[in-house]
């Protein structure tokens, strides 16, 4: 059986969300750069969409989830950008008069607890000619305690068969329905892939 991590000290994510705000300013549309649920679910209206690319920053399915995607007894996963590497996505355009609601929109369902670090980062739009635009990520230091460092096959496996899910339901159907979305994209990722294999293994 897997042993639950720690709980996190809870930071308050109000004074991130006002960063935020002050940071985009209002003037301009928002951009996020979806690369998970956002790219399938992103529960706000979306402008214009684009696959990108950010450099220094990978997709891992290495955040303890104790609210979304298990509980505090049982965990289970989300994605998280680390960093290092490369990792392809989507960046989504949200008209500037609508910016400030999904902010907090996304503030609510992203940011409960304070765990992730939002961070706006260079997003290489890879259609066309399009330059590179700047987009809010919600991203994972290494030394959070919501970080799950390497975990085993058998650590996955009891993760993916866990019947216990959070409010929007279990890390299997989450991992696959992002690697699914991906995949449709044309977009692959090999280490997902990887830990899928677990749940049939």
């Amino acid at each position: 059986m897997l042993s639950p991590a720690p709980l996190p000290v809870s930071r308050n994510p109000a004074p991130l969300l006002e960063a935020a705000l002050q940071t985009w300013g209002g003037r301009e549309d928002l951009w996020v750069f979806a690369y998970a649920s956002l790219i399938w679910r992103p529960d706000f209206e979306v402008a214009e969409q684009h696959i990108a690319r950010v450099h220094g920053w990978h997709r891992a399915l290495a955040m303890w989830s104790r609210l979304n995607r298990g509980t505090p007894a049982r965990p289970g996963l989300v994605f998280a950008l680390l960093r290092g590497g490369m990792c392809r996505g989507m960046v989504l355009r949200v008209p500037h008069s609508q910016g400030e609601a999904v902010l907090h929109q996304l503030w609510a369902r992203e940011m409960p607890s304070g765990v992730y670090r939002p961070q706006w980062l260079r997003c290489h739009v890879e259609a066309g000619h399009t330059p590179p635009v700047r987009a809010l990520a919600f991203t994972l230091p290494h030394d959070s305690p919501s970080h799950t460092g390497t975990l085993s096959a058998a650590q996955y496996r009891a993760i993916f068969s866990d019947t216990v899910g959070g409010r929007y339901g279990h890390t299997l159907d989450y991992a696959r329905q992002t690697l699914d979305s991906l995949r449709a994209l044309g977009i692959r990722d090999r280490a997902l892939e990887k830990l899928l294999s677990h749940a049939s293994a």
